[in-house]
């Protein structure tokens, strides 16, 4: 039976916990039921999973919300890092067009589902430029990502404002990011249009690629 608007408005987002490195706390978060797991593949990223773990290693991780984060990379290396470490989900968090969308969904094997982000600077405008392009893609992708700008590519810690988002029609569900943390989740409820997910990073970490458990059990008791 399907969920009334109503009840998935008024449902607690779910949980992404990217830049993960370590196995023994991604086997700790497995056992916690995080909705999903980050795994970042760009190189110049500090938190690049492929310096600490194998593809053969993540593809043994039993979980079915296993992401690969993706920055301007070719569609090939995608499709064979996503069969070899068996992912469930592609986030592609670069300048990747709708052209470049499209020849990946016709090649990535059809269980293996798209997030696009879309990064968000200052300018509401530019954000809602981005999100009527992607409104054309629907069909090809399963969900949406808001990120604050950053010529790094993610990873900031810094949000943007939030505030934007309720002036934009989002057309798919979407994950929140960029530096959510214990002190401002609760800001959420103020967003018309609730995420369909948190997706965490360096507030909820030790240092790069080693997360803060107890800080992400926190996050659950107050969600």
């Amino acid at each position: 039976m399907f969920k009334s608007q109503k009840q998935e408005a008024n449902r607690q987002p779910r949980v992404k916990v990217c830049g993960l490195t370590q196995l023994s706390q991604i086997n700790e978060l497995v056992a916690l039921k995080i909705d999903f797991l980050g795994f970042i593949f760009y190189e110049k990223s500090p938190r690049f999973v492929l310096n600490h773990l194998s593809l053969d290693e993540i593809s043994k991780i039993n979980h079915q919300g296993k992401v690969g984060v993706f920055v301007n990379e070719t569609v090939e290396k995608i499709v064979g890092i996503s069969e070899k470490a068996d992912l469930n989900f592609i986030q592609l968090h670069g300048d990747e067009n709708e052209e470049y969308i499209v020849r990946l969904r016709q090649i990535l094997k059809e269980t293996i589902k798209i997030i696009k982000v879309i990064r968000v600077g200052n300018m509401k405008s530019e954000a809602v430029i981005e999100v009527e392009k992607i409104s054309n893609l629907k069909s090809q992708i399963s969900n949406l990502l808001f990120d604050t700008d950053s010529k790094a590519f993610g990873g900031t810690g810094k949000t943007f404002d939030w505030n934007i988002l309720n002036e934009i029609k989002v057309p798919l569900p979407y994950f929140l990011s960029g530096g959510i943390s214990l002190e401002n989740v609760d800001d959420i409820k103020n967003l018309k249009q609730k995420p369909f997910a948190l997706d965490i990073n360096s507030k909820f970490e030790i240092e790069a690629g080693v997360k803060d458990l107890e800080k992400i059990k926190k996050l659950y008791e107050k969600l």
